[in-house]
């Protein structure tokens, strides 16, 4: 049912913006005017400009001053193409990558040349600047590498092993760590080849670089290194970088600890043993700390890290809220970035899993904000945020405040956008259900009793769908919560109206008494029937009816025992009762062939076209079972347009399961029924005996549970 956000590989601090920064020497501005004429003036001038620059640097590697300043001017220009990623394709096919490759080392040194090394370091700082930009496209990735790129990049992170310590030797091996990390990102195979090359110690150490830009570039690629490779992290590890990335956590700088956190986070997932070095190293407490930064992305990358550490070891998920980390979390519940707002719900999710946290986050004020991201119509947010509402719905102490908050209508209401989601809702109403009993329900009865109207309603709405059946009565009808709920079902307010009528529905359908009238009624006594060969026929017939100008024969013996309307015709002090011809006016002969059909068989097969006919006749002859089975029929054809006239019917001719069927069809049906220009008069006519079919249903039902019981 969990989640888990998916765990990026990252390049670098979002203010590097994919590792195209200006060029820290910038090419004049004459330089800079050409450059941009070449992109512009199309395909011919690109060509020639690409071609030439690779003309120089194939012909420029001495230590020769004109060389240096030509080579170097040429690995700008590149470099500067290189930015536009639409130009990448030309660079490349023009040969670029294997001059660039010969000036990552540094030319042969002969006996003319100059003791003082012109441009040193920085020739070699625009090749893997260069070839770090081209390397952000992955087409690319394999052909740099293959032709050699990473031993010269290695040798590039150790320039600093001669005792060498200036600016440029600073750039040289920051441009070298971004060029790796660019040609290892999201590729799995060149990774390992780095660590192969013997590239993870060097980084490793260069995070105790002193230049901050240095230690953020070799975070960075470690960070890339270890992204889903085992081998990787393991090395990261023996080689003792834990301490470090711990110490640049607690840094001023926000882009060290970033690309710290985000190390540590690639370092930890998917690797338990890991997991377990970085707690016992210190990591815990600077990654709470993190919560708090002002930077956003290593406050995301913080609270993943956090869910992490939540995975599996529930006395970790007790330390993390000790120390802190709830309060900031909920903090970012609210930030508006979905990304933070994701990893926060995420870490929440995590730590509710823990009995011993799930009062603790709700009351903090974790409730509020994670039901009000069940309304993003982002799938992944959306999900955390229903899976910590999942886990806080475990634990007692919570049922009052989820329904305080209005929580039941946001799970019910809610538009969830996958599958996951909504089976982990449906979890969650269920853990709130199983927990509607004995202390519980005397805290939610107190609070409907005592709370503002607000409070109250929520209550009795949450009731009337969480309950059990053999709690309805007390809470309904002894304590009130009916008429909370005839309230909003009268309320001008719509949303109200539709509140009320649902949970009035979700109670009837929960009562045992209560379900619509789904199956013909059986007949209310037990009789003996005269059978179908006697219906109209004149053998031993004692009476005689017209009806329409034609004659059906009777027998007195039968219409006696089927109703007091027949028994008050024969036996009082009617007209009829010596009567041998009785004419019958205003009913069709249709209808009361029907109706005698019934007291000769105790059956009859009902239309739509003449139940209402047949429900009348019934009516005016006192026939029960009839009535039944007319009122049933009726109820099968109830409508939107029709249900209207079909209650006016059921209390024209005192039709109860009729009635019944409408109230039902009305509350199931109200959000359809309320654009109906009508519908609130209907409604406002219909409330006393909502409220009476209630009371009688629910007092029924209590009733019906305690037989069962006994």
């Amino acid at each position: 049912m969990e989640q888990q956000p998916e765990r990026r590989e990252g390049r670098s601090f979002p203010e590097r913006k994919g590792q195209k920064r200006k060029l820290e020497e910038g090419v004049a501005a004459v330089e800079d005017r050409q450059i941009s004429a070449v992109t512009t003036d199309g395909g011919q001038a690109l060509l020639s400009e690409v071609a030439a620059q690779v003309s120089v640097l194939n012909s420029a590697f001495s230590w020769q001053e004109s060389d240096r300043a030509a080579a170097k001017r040429a690995t700008q220009v590149l470099a500067e193409l290189a930015k536009n990623e639409d130009l990448v394709n030309v660079i490349v096919d023009g040969g670029a990558v294997p001059a660039l490759m010969t000036h990552l080392q540094a030319p042969p040194y002969n006996d003319g040349d100059l003791a003082e090394k012109p441009y040193e370091h920085e020739v070699e700082k625009g090749s893997a600047f260069a070839l770090g930009l081209l390397a952000i496209k992955p087409e690319y990735q394999k052909l740099i590498v293959d032709k050699g790129a990473l031993p010269h990049l290695v040798n590039l992170l150790k320039r600093n092993k001669d005792g060498s310590c200036s600016r440029a030797v600073n750039s040289v091996i920051r441009r070298a760590a971004d060029a790796i990390t660019n040609l290892a990102h999201e590729n799995s195979s060149i990774k390992t080849r780095v660590r192969v090359e013997g590239g993870i110690p060097p980084l490793v150490e260069l995070l105790e670089f002193s230049d901050s830009k240095v230690q953020r570039a070799a975070a960075g690629a470690l960070r890339t290194l270890a992204f889903k490779n085992d081998d990787n992290k393991n090395q990261i590890v023996e080689c003792n970088a834990l301490p470090t990335l711990i110490l640049m956590l607690g840094s001023e700088d926000a882009a060290i600890h970033y690309e710290a956190v985000g190390v540590i986070g690639n370092l930890v997932h998917s690797s338990p043993h890991i997991k377990k070095e970085v707690l016992a190293a210190g990591a815990l407490q600077p990654v709470i700390g993190l919560l708090s930064s002002c930077c956003p992305e290593s406050q995301r990358e913080a609270a993943l890290l956090l869910g992490q550490f939540a995975s599996t070891d529930s006395d970790c998920k007790v330390h993390i809220v000790q120390r802190g980390a709830v309060r900031p979390l909920i903090e970012m519940l609210q930030s508006p970035d979905v990304q933070l707002k994701e990893m926060s719900a995420f870490a929440l999710g995590r730590l509710a899993q823990d009995a011993h946290n799930q009062a603790g986050i709700a009351h903090s004020g974790g409730l509020g904000p994670l039901l009000k991201l069940l309304d993003s119509r982002n799938g992944s947010l959306q999900h955390n945020a229903a899976f910590a509402l999942y886990g806080l719905a475990d634990n007692e102490d919570n049922v009052s405040d989820f329904i305080r908050v209005g929580g039941i209508q946001k799970l019910q209401d809610g538009e969830f956008i996958v599958q996951a989601t909504k089976d982990c809702v449906s979890k969650t109403l269920k853990r709130l259900e199983e927990k509607i009993h004995g202390r519980v329900l005397r805290h939610l009865l107190y609070l409907m009793r005592i709370s503002e109207k607000s409070i109250q309603r929520r209550v009795a709405l949450a009731l009337a769908h969480l309950c059990s059946p053999e709690d309805q009565r007390t809470i309904f009808i002894d304590d009130n919560g009916l008429e909370l709920l005839l309230g909003l079902l009268g309320s001008l307010n719509t949303k109200q109206q539709l509140d009320g009528a649902a949970a009035l529905y979700k109670l009837a359908n929960k009562s045992m008494a209560l379900s619509p009238v789904d199956a013909a009624p059986p007949s209310p006594t037990q009789r003996v029937y005269l059978g179908e060969q006697y219906v109209n026929n004149a053998t031993l017939s004692d009476v005689t009816f017209l009806v329409e100008g034609r004659t059906f024969y009777a027998h007195r013996i039968c219409l006696l025992a089927s109703s007091d309307a027949f028994r008050a015709m024969f036996d009082g002090g009617y007209r009829e009762k010596d009567a041998r011809d009785i004419e019958i006016p205003n009913i069709k002969w249709e209808v009361f062939e029907l109706m005698m059909r019934f007291i000769y068989t105790g059956s009859v097969d009902i239309t739509n076209e003449i139940s209402k006919d047949l429900l009348r006749a019934a009516d005016q002859y006192l026939l029960e079972g009839l009535k039944r089975l007319c009122e049933y029929t009726i109820a099968q054809d109830i409508t939107l347009e029709s249900i209207g006239d079909m209650y006016e019917l059921s209390e024209a001719f005192h039709a109860m399961s009729l009635r019944q069927a409408c109230i039902l069809f009305i509350l199931e049906h109200f959000d359809k029924l309320s654009s109906m220009p009508w519908q609130n008069e209907l409604v406002q006519r219909t409330i006393p005996e909502i409220r009476e079919y209630f009371c009688r249903a629910l007092t029924k039902s209590t009733t019906n549970l305690q037989s069962l019981r006994l």
